[in-house]
């Protein structure tokens, strides 16, 4: 898999411009407050850099990496529904790869997630911001004699995954009420960054669990190759989106302390060196003699070796965490 297949370098750019025109309109700086790390909850940390405008810190005690001080909950919300940045995301950005998604991320996830079902009983699975349903859909291909709810607050999204003949809720997971103990399995990916209070998303998330269900999330490692590498200058590193990044101990830590059991925490990406070299090929940045040789001068093959050795040291920055609420948690 490459990242211009599944992420247009010209309409990303284009997508992360109105972005910054939109920070201007939606987003009152003064009105930011400071919060304490939304991992350990350790009020000292170290600042890092800004990005037009919000300034990122690392935590002293985890090293997460978070943006401080932080955007009202009700602010980012506005942003998410109104903005014409989110509606050129659905649109110019997200549509045209849809098929390509389907195929190269939610198809290899829903093979992955299955391996977890009791094929002697009917299972109840929900995915939290599932957008236009496909990782659902394609689960459903592989195991259809369950049941599959889309939890999607937008509307139009929700109205999507229905024509589908999916269950949907549309709602934000927070907002739900009266789904304590009614999921053997909850899966969301990629959002747990964007998440103005994660520690409420997933002790909600926790509730709605059965005792014995799993809990599937992917979310973004700080200390991954291509955000560590890039840092400042990484396009994952995106705000007012992308407010959290944790890395497999603060995740940990994070999880646990909700009352989770860690089955499998992991980084299992494939486009870490090709991001990297995305940048110092097509938007030159200079990140020293050594990766700019490996960039333009070293074998496909030894470029796959690199890549193979950054997953297998659990370096990647794409992380998946696979937790569980103890059988015995009534």
């Amino acid at each position: 898999m490459k990242e211009e297949e599944i992420r247009k370098r010209d309409v990303f750019n284009k997508y992360l411009e109105l972005v910054q025109k939109d920070v201007e309109n939606y987003f009152d700086f003064s009105s930011f407050k400071d919060g304490d790390c939304p991992a350990c909850g350790n009020s000292e940390h170290v600042p890092e850099f800004e990005k037009i405008g919000f300034r990122y810190v690392s935590c002293k005690k985890c090293e997460t990496l978070y943006v401080n001080p932080r955007p009202a909950f009700e602010t980012l919300n506005i942003f998410y529904s109104e903005s014409p940045s989110t509606s050129f995301w659905v649109n110019e950005f997200f549509k045209p790869v849809a098929d390509v998604r389907r195929e190269k991320m939610f198809r290899p996830r829903a093979e992955f997630i299955s391996k977890f079902f009791n094929v002697n009983k009917e299972i109840v699975v929900g995915d939290i911001g599932a957008g236009f349903g496909l990782f659902l859909e394609e689960l459903r291909n592989i195991v259809p004699e369950n049941r599959f709810i889309a939890i999607e607050p937008s509307t139009e999204m929700a109205d999507i995954c229905r024509a589908k003949g999916l269950d949907v809720e549309c709602a934000c997971l927070e907002d739900m009420k009266g789904m304590e103990g009614k999921f053997d399995i909850l899966t969301t990916f990629e959002l747990l960054e964007h998440l103005f209070e994660p520690a409420a998303f997933l002790k909600k998330a926790y509730s709605f669990l059965k005792p014995g269900g799993y809990l599937f999330l992917t979310t973004l490692n700080g200390k991954g190759f291509d955000i560590l590498s890039l840092w400042e200058k990484s396009k994952s590193i995106g705000p007012p989106h992308h407010l959290n990044f944790f890395n497999l101990e603060s995740v940990r830590t994070l999880m646990e302390n909700i009352g989770f059991e860690i089955v499998e925490a992991s980084t299992p990406g494939k486009l870490d060196w090709d991001i990297v070299e995305g940048m110092i090929r097509n938007e030159g940045v200079n990140l020293g003699r050594f990766w700019d040789m490996v960039s333009f001068k070293v074998t496909e093959n030894c470029k796959r070796e690199l890549q193979d050795w950054i997953v297998n040291n659990n370096l990647s920055s794409h992380m998946r965490v696979v937790a569980k609420r103890p059988i015995g948690d009534i």
